[in-house]
This record gives C-alpha cells, sequence and structure tokens, in this order.
C-alpha cells in the first residue's frame, strides 16, 4: 500500500513540473503586432488591424526575452531575429539566420537598374578584392521582387561573375523587403514602372547579425569599410 501512495506522489509531482515547464516555455514568446513600415517606430499592438498612419495592414511579430537570445547567441539587435523568408538566386528558401556565422556585407538594389546600382554593384566588388577574403558573404537584396525573380537574379549573378557562394542574392515578399529596408535605413520609391529612386548604402553585419558599420554614396572612399571588415573577420 505505502509503494503504491509512494508511486502516486511521484507521477503527481512529475505532471507538476511537466506543466510549469510548458508554462515557463510558453511565456517566454511574446506576439504582437507591428506596422511593417515601422511608421510608428517600435510600437507594437495587443491585436491585428491596420496601421493608423499607412493603412498596412499590421505584421505579426513574436517578441523573444533576452535569455531566450542570448541562449541561442542571437543579439536582441541582430538582423537574426526577423522572421522573413527570401529565396536566393538558386531558388532556396532561406531566413537571414541561415547566414549566421558569416561576416556579411549587405546591399539593396534592383537589376533592371541602369545608373546606380551598376556602380553600386562595381563598389561592392571593389572592397572584395581589397578585403580579398572568400569566407566573406556579400549579400544583394532586390527592391524589385517582381522583376527580379529567382530566375532573374541567377541571370544577373552570371552575368557580373558572381555565380559562387560568396554571392548571395535574395528575393522577398514586399512587406519583408520593406521591413528590412527600414532595418538598413535604406530609403526607396517606385518613380516609374522600371524604375526606383533609392539609397546608395553598403552595410556590413558581423558573424552574429548585428550591424557594425555602414557606407553612403557611390564611389566613395571605403577604407574604413575595408578596415572594418578585416577587423571582424581577425
Amino acid at each position: 500500500m505505502k509503494n503504491i501512495l509512494l508511486s502516486s506522489i511521484i507521477l503527481l509531482l512529475s505532471v507538476l513540473v511537466s506543466s510549469c515547464s510548458t508554462e515557463t516555455k510558453t511565456a517566454e514568446v511574446e506576439v504582437h503586432f507591428q506596422c511593417p513600415m515601422k511608421c510608428e517606430g517600435g510600437k507594437t499592438y495587443s491585436g491585428a488591424g491596420s496601421c493608423p498612419v499607412c493603412k498596412m495592414d499590421l505584421k505579426q511579430i513574436h517578441n523573444h526575452n533576452k535569455m531566450e537570445l542570448a541562449d541561442a547567441g542571437i543579439a536582441p539587435e541582430s538582423i537574426f531575429n526577423l522572421t522573413s523568408k527570401w529565396t536566393t538566386q538558386n531558388n532556396e528558401i532561406i531566413e537571414l539566420k541561415d547566414l549566421k556565422g558569416d561576416i556579411l556585407v549587405m546591399v539593396m538594389i534592383y537589376t533592371s537598374c541602369q545608373a546606380a546600382c551598376p556602380r553600386l554593384v562595381a563598389d561592392v566588388r571593389n572592397i572584395d578584392q581589397k578585403v580579398n577574403d572568400p569566407t566573406i558573404r556579400y549579400v544583394f537584396v532586390s527592391i524589385d521582387p517582381e522583376t527580379d525573380t529567382p530566375e532573374r537574379l541567377k541571370e544577373f549573378a552570371i552575368e557580373n561573375q558572381m555565380d559562387t557562394d560568396q554571392w548571395v542574392f535574395l528575393r522577398g515578399e514586399l512587406d519583408d523587403v520593406r521591413e528590412f529596408s527600414n532595418v538598413l535605413s535604406v530609403k526607396y520609391k517606385k518613380i516609374s514602372p522600371m524604375d526606383f529612386s533609392h539609397s546608395n548604402i553598403i552595410s556590413v553585419f558581423d558573424k552574429g547579425g548585428v550591424l557594425s558599420h555602414q557606407q553612403e554614396g557611390l564611389g566613395v572612399n571605403n577604407e574604413a569599410t575595408v578596415s572594418k571588415i578585416v577587423a571582424l573577420s581577425d
């Protein structure tokens, strides 16, 4: 009788511990909604709806606590916390956190651009030549996902002799592109059926996805950018 009673108590305690553990894990993630354009900065809402400023549908976001992020080796300010999905020039679906562990040099372009983008690509290539490190990943994010299909991105990579693992071209949904442009402080606007006006910014992220340096402009002195990349790789 005593053994049966003892077994029942142990079973009850196990259930209670399991229940507490489940509740703790559930509490680690809070679901909120936010404007994809971040019209109100970091303001979030507890329920779905539309942005009172731009009227776009609010996007669901998950706020992980700092302890959870630390356990995953991801800083709260890292781009690897973004949950957006992207398609590469090789038609592979990835998240930004799949690039974790590499130093990233990122820029936003569109392949049909005839003015700034070719010069921006040339600037990135010049940085690559000076850094001379095949472990650095150069990532181009399209601001024109309607035109820049994975097939078009692949053609562009081949045309520019960037068809290796070191060069990554990404296409995302429109809302995700806008969200990421806000992260990089890149402004862009469609000015004709084929053309966009946009910022010319090259961003450098460390291996944890934290923004470390930005270079703005076309054909500018890139020594500070090169030095930052080399320092991060040491």
